[in-house]
């Protein structure tokens, strides 16, 4: 039998608890004598019993049998299947409880791994309407049993839980989705089977501009040929408004990478096009764009305003990407330069400063701590470097390479509270000062959370 620090704390026996605090998937944490228990689904400030179904160490899992004593800020799911599906995770929370669930996290980042007691944590910027936010949906397509599924994995694993509605996507996709299994149950085609890599349908894709309304489906095969294609794309020229573009992207792969290569424009456009502001973007099946455009504009703005730049200002933007950040800053600095490692990225970003007729922008494809001191040494010094990289944070190279600069100011737009904390901790050894932290709340009724810090020299 199975026990944790030598107390009499015991797996499959059932416990009451008092949850006081959270996880960083929103999860309820609480204590049976001191032995920390995860609860998916519970909720701080209450008191629930559960069933102990893992027991390490130095923590265990409960399994939620019970809510004795609710919290005020527990409420009925709008979604039927979320607790099954991976798409979302806290919808039993108030969308007040979420944000503070978020803030309170990356407090407790910033203090636990940071180190930073003086960094000013700001409330989470949330959504007025915290629903139908994602402008794309990538949805895996599979059998179950004779019939076709659609919708998200299940948490941790390959199973798709079938989906009529999706509450956080585009009301567009429901009826993609729908016209998608029509069709596919008419003419008999067979969806992907990852474990015999036979069938022909894997994904379907559906991108959205929200406010030029322009529609783009994605469907991804096993291989080039896609059987009574043509009714497909009748059916959705029929059925769904302002579609542009229909398109078969081709992954013949043995790989959880969702999207190949190669894709061929089956009917309309090779691209949708959407605004971040007052900028233009064309997107195509492989452009990154941010799912939430509503949000990502309260973020770059927030972003625009921590550089505090009044027209005369250099400015690096180290992981630029396809250049949407840059031709944010375009608009009040003297001159950006944006590096990316990426060729691909750099050549979009080309094209969108190209079409939005931006001027003082110069994108530098290679690595960011590589190329900021070669711009050093030919006489380019960096009044405000912007940071935004992906998940796993900045190489500390970098943050070194940053630190030798001595730029006034830094923003570092983050996507991972605690990456954001470690390598601001290295920013304060090198001479920085984190003065203010904002999180944004780009995914609604998900644990994950964004942030945008800003960073001054300590001695000036």
């Amino acid at each position: 039998m199975t026990k944790a620090l030598n107390l009499d704390i015991k797996k499959n026996e059932d416990y009451i608890i008092n949850i006081d605090n959270y996880g960083h998937e929103g999860e309820g944490v609480g204590k049976i004598d001191n032995f920390t228990v995860f609860v998916k689904g519970a909720i701080k400030g209450e008191q629930v019993k559960v069933k102990l179904i893992k027991v390490n160490k130095n923590y265990g899992v409960g399994k939620l049998l019970e809510v004795i004593k609710p919290a005020n800020c527990r409420t009925e799911a709008v979604c039927s299947i979320y607790k099954r599906c991976g798409g979302c995770n806290l919808q039993h929370l108030t969308y007040e409880e979420q944000l503070n669930f978020k803030t309170q996290r990356v407090q407790d980042v910033m203090s636990r791994i940071g180190k930073l007691e003086d960094a000013e944590v700001l409330r989470t910027l949330g959504m007025e309407n915290p629903y139908n936010y994602r402008n794309k949906v990538q949805l895996p397509v599979g059998m179950n049993g004779e019939d076709i599924v659609v919708g998200f994995y299940a948490p941790r694993s390959h199973d798709i839980i079938d989906m009529k509605t999706c509450f956080i996507q585009s009301k567009l996709g429901d009826k993609v989705v729908e016209l998608l299994k029509d069709w596919m149950r008419k003419y008999k085609i067979k969806a992907y089977d990852e474990k015999t890599h036979s069938g022909t349908v894997r994904h379907v894709m559906i991108r959205e501009g929200f406010k030029t309304k322009d529609v783009m489906v994605v469907i991804v095969t096993n291989g080039n040929k896609l059987p009574s294609v043509n009714a497909l794309v009748d059916e959705l020229k029929a059925e769904i408004p302002n579609l542009k573009s229909v398109i078969q992207n081709i992954n013949k792969d043995k790989t959880n990478v969702i999207l190949g290569l190669e894709s061929i424009t089956l009917w309309g456009q090779d691209t949708i096009a959407d605004y971040i502001g007052e900028f233009k973007f064309n997107i195509s099946p492989l452009s990154f764009f941010q799912v939430n455009p509503v949000q990502t504009e309260v973020l770059y703005s927030k972003a625009l305003e921590y550089a505090e730049l009044t027209g005369d200002e250099v400015v690096f933007d180290a992981y630029c990407g396809t250049g949407t950040i840059s031709l944010f800053l375009s608009k009040a600095a003297k001159k950006v330069y944006g590096i990316e490692i990426i060729p691909q990225a750099i050549n979009n970003a080309n094209e969108n400063k190209r079409n939005n007729g931006v001027s003082n922008v110069e994108f530098i494809v290679g690595k960011s701590e590589e190329e900021i001191p070669k711009l050093i040494k030919s006489g380019i010094n960096p009044d405000v470097i912007m940071l935004d990289p992906p998940r796993k944070g900045c190489e500390e190279s970098l943050l070194h390479a940053i630190a030798a600069v001595e730029p006034r100011r830094i923003v570092y737009v983050s996507c991972d509270p605690a990456t954001l904390a470690r390598d601001l901790r290295i920013l304060e050894d090198l001479g920085y000062k984190a003065q203010e932290i904002q999180p944004v709340d780009m995914f609604p009724q998900g644990h994950h959370v964004e942030c945008v810090a800003k960073i001054v020299r300590a001695n000036i």
